[in-house]
């Protein structure tokens, strides 16, 4: 309750409108996905993400258990095939596509085998762990850069995220498909505006709507207090803690809205039950593991218990 409290506090001291929405318990309830009795896989969904790299193997397995933990049918991850073939050994749930690399990246052609596999999936995600800022990597900037102008007609959600963010904010022109997600944080939001961080962080209600305006898309500005526009209405998160300020939290939330896409929901509430959730799944964290100790990892055993807290 005091959170919501401090939400409205600090939403009567920002230019927020009248549209801005806080996001509760009760109205994540309202869209949570349902589970019929008589299902199978196929019902909820499949998810192609694409995401790793040879020091970033474990963004891949987060943001790929991810999807299956919140109810997706299906998790298939493409990745750079020395990743391939130590995931496989480690979580036997997802299904691996090795990518060829050269040099220690993904070679830009592969870009191809992705087209080729998408109209399989109901749901398509890219950035995890891609490692194209810190290591300069022009190998996986050209296979992003080909494989994102080649999709922009499809019409399944896609979720772009941490170094898929990077390099699209260095494209001079880029359409999105229809039914985009972008999760960036505030320095990606920063790179992706071309405007301070420290001014983003002074109004980000104005640049979260700015940004999804901008590139067409759901934006999911990252931090306390989430929020998730889609250039008109604003949703305000209320879950969360300093836990989750961890490497790895962002790509569990990437695979959280994946999954959530992929049993129907649309964009918008995937991305607003996907935060709460998200948060949700840390603030339970943080009453075994306090705020200092908990893991990304750690995020996927409690995603289950939010879901229960949820679903009453």
């Amino acid at each position: 309750m005091n959170k919501i409290i401090n939400v409205f506090n600090w939403l009567k001291n920002t230019k927020a409108s009248e549209k801005n929405i806080v996001l509760t318990k009760r109205y994540a309830h309202s869209i949570m996905p349902k589970r019929p009795v008589n299902s199978n896989k196929s019902m909820f969904g499949s998810v192609l993400n694409v995401a790793g790299s040879i020091n970033y193997r474990g963004a891949a397995v987060l943001s790929s258990v991810a999807v299956l933990k919140v109810g997706a049918g299906y998790s298939t991850l493409a990745c750079p095939s020395i990743v391939a073939n130590s995931i496989t050994s480690y979580i036997p749930d997802i299904v691996t596509i090795p990518l060829t690399m050269k040099n220690g990246s993904i070679m830009k052609d592969e870009y191809k085998k992705i087209l080729l596999l998408l109209p399989k999936y109901h749901v398509f995600s890219i950035g995890s762990g891609l490692c194209s800022i810190l290591s300069n990597n022009k190998g996986v900037k050209k296979f992003f850069t080909m494989l994102i102008h080649s999709i922009s007609s499809i019409t399944i959600p896609v979720i772009i995220d941490a170094d898929g963010l990077n390099i699209l904010s260095e494209l001079k022109s880029v359409v999105l498909p229809a039914f985009t997600i972008l999760t960036p944080h505030p320095k990606e939001l920063s790179r992706l505006l071309h405007v301070e961080t420290a001014v983003i962080q002074s109004d980000r209600v104005r640049y979260a709507k700015e940004a999804a305006k901008h590139y067409s898309a759901v934006i999911v500005l990252k931090g306390s207090n989430t929020i998730i526009t889609n250039g008109e209405q604003v949703f305000i998160n209320t879950t969360g803690n300093s836990a989750l300020a961890k490497a790895g939290s962002g790509d569990v939330l990437t695979g959280i809205i994946a999954g959530l896409c992929a049993q129907g929901l649309s964009i918008l509430d995937a991305a607003c039950f996907g935060v709460f959730l998200h948060g949700l799944s840390g603030d339970l964290a943080k009453k075994d593991c306090t705020e200092y100790g908990v893991l990304a990892s750690d995020l996927l055993h409690y995603i289950p218990m939010a879901l229960e807290v949820l679903s009453k």
